[in-house]
């Protein structure tokens, strides 16, 4: 059996609803593959549910698989035989027909599709909530959903039937680099780490990551054999969600290598810059991309911006398969990694590391005891890059050097970080301190004392 990982804040958030005398209604929803389905599944695997999986298809096959659903859920096998046409008739019979004695889970998954074929569905689950179920304490309704967008407005929003009855929200986010560790108890940091550099915090992707093989062996079955899931599971999430492929896959492929200007996308892209940002706004809507301001402790100008893909499978996918698919699909997977990928891996790797030690900023000020409130990023102008900026309301500056690689020369390194300290712009004159974070522990007695050392098993402290 799959063992169940993580997610203890939103069990507990749905194990308290269900145990409440009052009925609840909490929305799910979060991008695809990050565990809401199984979120769902486990929390309702002990007690009386009913779990829906909406599809692209005509209403009237929806409720006929709907109840057919009901009918095994319940063990009640007449409600698949009945003749039901509209959606309130099939829902007031399921749940008359629903246990009387416990309160049950009413889970509709992919809502959004249910909502697509049937736009009235969410005024009649309203009516259902307001005269019946609310005051009922017998139902917990689970609606969940891939498309942020449509969750957030036609569930969430204002404009919504459904606004304001909720009694609860999940989010589901993808897990932090060091949740994603747990999938492999059994691995060092540092491949725990690489894992997470191409999969991400998605559990469907880091469940593909088999702990008997290395994280080359990996590469090469999941994401460079073309018969495996993660093969082409970039273009089966693009070609699911969105239209005009061609110039998405531009904009990707423009932003694989790291992040850009609207301007230099632009470019790469071959799309004219004014047509540009509904493509990125629809990629940022749906996590995949993600903008990014340099940290100065004042409201970001909106010039300022880039973007970057923040979804790792995406990235590492853009940047070594989908430019060299023929070349992949004429060899072997081994060979397609020992000339596409390993050369270049480790500088991709000191990229990705960068992000990780970004994420982890907020977890070393909590170890640290840090009260204040803090920005966290990255700055750049036209004379600095730092990788990472922690920007602190106690008066404080924390600039960051990240080092992926082995450590030739720590004073060399010493004197790149002391000079971004020194090209920071600091007109307030707050204290600047300085962080190396590299791969292993180095000699903190050879540091300054403005200076903190960070290896990865510091990053890694609460696995």
């Amino acid at each position: 059996m799959k063992k169940f990982i993580g997610r203890q804040a939103e069990i507990k958030v749905l194990k308290e609803s269900y145990d409440s005398l009052e009925s609840g209604f909490i929305p799910i929803y979060g991008r695809r593959r990050v565990g809401k389905s199984e979120l769902i599944l486990h929390c309702s695997a002990d007690v009386p549910a009913l779990y829906y999986l909406g599809k692209q298809a005509p209403t009237q096959l929806q409720i006929r698989e709907f109840l057919r659903e009901a009918a095994r859920a319940f063990d009640q096998p007449l409600l698949a035989e009945l003749a039901v046409s509209e959606w309130k008739t099939a829902l007031t019979l399921v749940l008359d027909q629903a246990p009387q004695n416990k309160k049950i889970i009413l889970a509709l998954d992919e809502f959004q599709w249910m909502a697509k074929s049937s736009p009235e569905l969410p005024s009649i689950l309203q009516e259902l909530w307001d005269l019946h179920w609310r005051d009922s304490g017998k139902i917990l309704l689970i609606l969940c959903g891939s498309y942020v967008g449509f969750m957030e407005k036609e569930v969430l929003g204002p404009k919504s039937p459904l606004f304001g009855r909720r009694t609860g929200q999940i989010f589901l986010q993808a897990f932090s680099y060091q949740e994603a560790a747990l999938f492999f108890p059994d691995w060092s940091l540092e491949d725990c780490a690489r894992a997470y550099f191409i999969c991400g915090g998605i559990p469907f992707y880091l469940q593909m990551f088999t702990p008997q093989h290395s994280i080359a062996q990996n590469i090469q079955k999941n994401i460079l054999n073309e018969f495996a899931p993660m093969y082409s599971e970039p273009e089966f999430l693009l070609r699911e969600e969105l239209k005009e492929l061609e110039k998405y896959y531009g904009i990707l492929m423009a932003l694989s290598s790291g992040s850009m200007t609207g301007s230099h996308i632009a470019k790469h892209a071959g799309i004219p810059e004014k047509s540009l940002y509904y493509y990125l706004q629809t990629l940022t809507g749906l996590r995949y991309v993600s903008r990014k301001y340099p940290i100065t402790g004042k409201k970001p100008a909106a010039r300022n911006v880039r973007f970057e893909v923040t979804d790792p499978l995406l990235r590492f996918w853009f940047r070594f398969v989908y430019p060299n698919k023929t070349f992949i699909s004429r060899i072997s997977p081994s060979q397609a990694y020992q000339t596409l990928i390993a050369p270049s891996l480790s500088a991709y790797f000191g990229h990705c590391f960068e992000q990780l030690c970004i994420e982890a900023m907020p977890f070393l000020y909590d170890q640290e005891e840090v009260s204040a409130a803090f920005d966290v990023g990255a700055y750049w102008d036209k004379t600095v890059q730092i990788d990472v900026l922690g920007y602190r309301h106690d008066d404080r500056i924390d600039i960051g050097e990240c080092k992926w690689g082995n450590l030739t020369s720590l004073p060399g390194l010493m004197a790149e970080l002391s000079g971004k300290m020194a090209k920071y712009p600091n007109p307030k004159n707050i204290t600047i301190q300085g962080r190396l974070f590299s791969r292993q522990a180095v000699d903190t007695s050879k540091l300054p004392q403005n200076i903190r050392a960070h290896s990865l098993e510091d990053l890694y402290i609460k696995r």
